[in-house]
């Protein structure tokens, strides 16, 4: 496909992802102004919209609520300035989605450089006009970081789609000269990047699925403690639409506390709160419905979640191991730096989905909230290591005993009668 139509698609696609992430805050916000409100003021819409826009795309808000508000609310003045940085990553899991899906495509025609370059001046230009458009007098935003931040959410996955789309399917080029170099110089090394990238996949979508559980199971079995925080919030059929939807966009970031829960840290709930299988230590937390799901306290038994990362990377390793063979590769080396890499992936995913995870939701105590991206990068590194460990690492003769299966070697023939 020729250059400049790989470029126009791609332009399509990252004004698309920024037009369609900035309209479903803005088409709701409009029904708010118009039916929620006696007298809207219409010039604030734009500036509250894109500034929620911008906060879903990791962009850290500064609220400095008026001297009218706190009097009207009965807030007390140390809190009128705080700083919001939880994000709903549901805006960022969107953005991310729409960038891969333009690097594959980018990538098939042939054309990845030029998908990449482009949909990342495109993008980075839509934030640029969200940010110099919608100045926000009570929540402002740096506009340095209000243009990098989604920018880098989008273009991070379309590259990296782009670079791996390229090396599986590429027949020519910059990154398949690199990959055929490097399975021509040794067939016990030709697998090893692969086998990486392939057992980060397996152990990452294993753990965001046990989060999964985890919150879906957390929420059937505290569902009235929710539904009482909903009839506490006192609000009519519009404020229990937004109030939904609002929660609806926090279930990416609840689901990477669910994977930091199973992983072992735990999430903070702020300063002097945690729930951890370990321990769940749970203060005064805002009335937001669907934080009734976390527990008031937890069993010990909940200590056995560490098997989930440990199985993750079992799993990981027998795929690995599987292919491995399928080379006839007996040598060390390469298993070894095929574990440690896929330990030391996994755990470098778990901390970015951490970082992304947490931040702060008000002011107080509230301003540590979510996961320690460290603490859950240790945890999964050496769960996942100890998994991909036993499967990678151990003698063919004891995978094939603990399989059933007859040890390799020449037969032989039973004596002659």
């Amino acid at each position: 496909m020729h250059r400049l139509t790989v470029a126009l698609l791609a332009a399509v696609d990252s004004a698309v992802a920024a037009a369609v992430g900035v309209a479903a805050v803005f088409a709701p916000l409009t029904l708010i102004w118009v039916i929620g409100l006696a007298a809207p003021d219409w010039g604030a819409l734009w500036p509250a919209s894109a500034t929620i826009w911008q906060f879903g795309h990791l962009v850290p808000v500064d609220v400095a609520l008026t001297d009218d508000y706190l009097v009207a609310a009965g807030v007390d003045a140390d809190a009128s300035t705080f700083t919001l940085s939880l994000a709903p990553l549901a805006f960022v899991v969107f953005t991310a989605l729409a960038g891969a899906r333009s690097g594959i495509r980018a990538s098939r025609a042939e054309s990845w450089a030029t998908g990449a370059i482009t949909g990342l001046l495109v993008f980075t230009a839509a934030a640029a006009a969200v940010a110099l458009t919608g100045a926000n007098p009570v929540a402002a935003v740096d506009p340095v970081i209000a243009i990098a931040a989604p920018a880098l959410v989008y273009a991070v996955p379309l590259t990296v789609a782009a670079v791996v789309t390229e090396w599986r399917e590429s027949p020519e080029g910059l990154i398949a000269d690199l990959r055929d170099r490097a399975e021509g110089d040794s067939a016990a090394w030709s697998e090893v990047p692969g086998e990486i990238a392939r057992g980060v996949a397996v152990v990452i979508t294993v753990l965001v699925g046990a989060g999964a559980l985890i919150v879906a199971v957390a929420i059937t079995l505290r569902i009235g403690e929710i539904l009482a925080l909903f009839q506490s919030a006192h609000v009519d059929a519009l404020g229990a639409i937004v109030l939904t939807l609002g929660q609806l966009a926090y279930l990416p970031t609840l689901i990477v506390w669910g994977l930091a829960f199973v992983a072992g840290p735990g999430v903070a709930l702020g300063a002097g709160a945690a729930a951890a299988p370990g321990g769940t230590t749970v203060g005064v937390l805002p009335g937001i419905p669907l934080l009734g799901a976390v527990p008031d306290s937890t069993s010990t038994w909940l200590l056995m979640l560490v098997l989930v990362p440990i199985a993750a990377g079992a799993f990981a390793g027998w795929v690995a191991r599987s292919r491995l063979a399928a080379s006839e590769s007996e040598e060390w080396a390469p298993r070894i730096v095929t574990a440690l890499g896929i330990a030391a992936g996994a755990a470098g995913v778990a901390a970015v989905l951490s970082w992304a995870a947490s931040g702060s939701l008000g002011p107080g105590r509230l301003t540590e909230v979510g996961p320690d991206p460290g603490a859950v990068a240790l945890a999964v590194g050496l769960e996942t290591l100890v998994g991909v460990a036993i499967l990678l690492l151990s003698p063919r003769g004891a995978l094939a005993w603990m399989a059933g299966e007859e040890p390799r070697g020449e037969r032989v023939a039973p004596p002659l009668d």
